[in-house]
């Protein structure tokens, strides 16, 4: 289990660091500065990396049993800027085992 938190975590990083680059730099420079350069190369990339965090959320819900409305909610945090961030930290501090989580934050 241990694995798979370490796994979300990254995941959950990326994602929320592409989101906020995307929605903070790249849709600015598009319609304010008429340069879709940054969209274009971010956008498909926060996609794909958003296909592998589901992924991970979903291997991550199962393992440790969450309900189908928490997971969903993990799920829902990389599409709103920031929020993946604080879906990371609640998982990480409040929704896992507490046997499991020692060895995650701290290595």
């Amino acid at each position: 289990m241990q694995g798979a938190l370490t796994r979300y975590r990254i995941i959950a990083w990326i994602v929320g660091v592409l989101l906020i680059v995307l929605v903070l730099v790249g849709m600015p420079l598009k319609y304010l500065g008429d340069n879709a350069t940054v969209v274009a190369a971010i956008g498909p990339l926060h996609g794909a990396l958003y296909m592998v965090y589901l992924l991970l959320t979903f291997d991550l819900s199962r393992r440790v049993r969450w309900q189908f409305g928490r997971m969903v909610l993990v799920m829902l945090a990389g599409t709103i800027p920031f929020f993946s961030f604080w879906a990371e930290r609640q998982v990480t501090r409040h929704w896992m085992p507490n046997a499991e989580l020692e060895p995650a934050l701290n290595g």
